[in-house]
């Protein structure tokens, strides 16, 4: 997977959507829901509030792990199982939103890279 900040094609995200308050399903399970996402060019991703799942936990996912969305259900399916997800470089969204750094490290731990 060379582009893990872009959405797959396969995925049916329509760029300009909205993503916020959707499910998020990894491979095993549920894991949260969206609390913000951006579909920027070359640094699209999620972030997942985890809820009680990780102890309230955000989660920062690339755009690339997402393997569909069902907009009826409101459900975004991730290639990832929640253990890969949990074991993630820790996300702090007052840090780490915007920082190239902490995208390249992401990025490198999902299996691709970040182009900034």
């Amino acid at each position: 997977m060379n582009d893990i900040w872009g959405y797959q094609p396969t995925t049916g995200y329509t760029a300009g959507g909205s993503l916020i308050g959707y499910k998020v399903e990894a491979t095993d399970g549920s894991i949260g829901k969206v609390d913000k996402h951006s579909d920027e060019v070359d640094a699209a991703y999620l972030v997942v509030d985890t809820g009680v799942w990780i102890f309230g936990k955000h989660v920062l996912l690339p755009a690339g792990t997402v393997s569909s969305i069902d907009e009826a259900e409101q459900k975004i399916y991730v290639a990832r199982t929640k253990a890969e997800i949990k074991d993630a470089p820790e996300f702090d969204k007052d840090k780490h939103l915007g920082d190239a750094g902490y995208h390249e490290q992401v990025g490198v731990y999902y299996g691709g890279r970040h182009r900034a």
